[in-house]
């Protein structure tokens, strides 16, 4: 009987903190609308094993933030345009990478370079697909890294066709000196932004790190938007100006192939 007990007691979950129990809840929350299409608050507070009124915070958090709504007449919960939202990004993500992984091989192969797709999250680049060609020396993994968009060929290539209000809330902010070479001026930085939208590509010299020059176009969605970056990042010295138009020439027709992958222009 005691090692019954003892057992009983060894499989007890142990008690969450206060705030991830919260987080746990509120998915929670989300899978049961999911589950069913509509739920009430009693519902809701059953199910969670939990009474009305934290079913009702929980909800209320929820709404706020647009990953629930609420029916007028009959006051029952679903899943809000928020959750589409994040679905739509999730899924833009994985589109891009399962779509790029041909192109930046193919790109790869041709420069001999290592090339990246990045995606714009939140205030930085983040690199989800990359290849590396066979001239490539460096075996620096970039998959996942963030990346700031100031001093990148891929961030400067996202910002550039972001919305105005966007592009100015990252102007605001101070622009950290990685390298001697960073453009640390917003006003510099927005002339440069203007540049990449008139000339269809982004260059980065050395200001990301020493010895590492960039060069990336924007890949686009159906309606047009700029989704991401393609990207080829060459040492310094295999990278000289003769070079640069071959290298952007054929960094600007893979960003054109994948969009079309994406759909756009079909």
């Amino acid at each position: 009987m005691t090692d019954s007990v003892e057992g009983q007691a060894e499989a007890k979950p142990p008690k969450q903190p206060g705030g991830v129990q919260s987080v746990d809840r509120a998915v929670t929350v989300l899978e049961i609308l999911a589950r069913h299409g509509e739920a009430a608050v009693t519902e809701v507070a059953e199910e969670l094993g939990v009474h009305k009124s934290t079913a009702f915070r929980l909800l209320g958090v929820l709404e706020n933030r647009g990953l629930v709504g609420q029916e007028q007449e009959r006051g029952k919960y679903y899943l809000g345009a928020g959750v589409l939202r994040l679905a739509g990004a999730a899924a833009v993500r994985l589109d891009i990478s399962q779509e790029g992984a041909p192109v930046c091989r193919q790109l790869a192969a041709e420069l001999g370079e290592t090339v990246n797709i990045a995606v714009l999250e939140s205030d930085a680049a983040v690199n989800v697909t990359q290849a590396r060609g066979p001239a490539s020396v460096t075996a620096q993994n970039w998959l996942g890294r963030r990346t700031p968009l100031h001093a990148t060929s891929s961030g400067k290539a996202l910002l550039a066709y972001q919305p105005r209000a966007v592009r100015e809330a990252v102007l605001a902010r101070k622009l950290p000196r990685l390298t001697e070479r960073t453009v640390t001026s917003a006003a510099a930085l927005r002339r440069e932004l203007a540049e990449v939208v008139e000339k269809g590509f982004a260059v980065a010299i050395e200001e990301l790190e020493l010895g590492l020059r960039a060069v990336a176009a924007p890949v686009r969605a159906p309606d047009g938007s700029v989704i991401g970056a393609i990207s080829v990042s060459v040492p310094a010295y295999r990278l000289a100006e003769e070079r640069l138009p071959e290298v952007v020439k054929a960094t600007v027709s893979a960003a054109g192939e994948l969009s079309r992958r994406m759909g756009y222009g079909s």
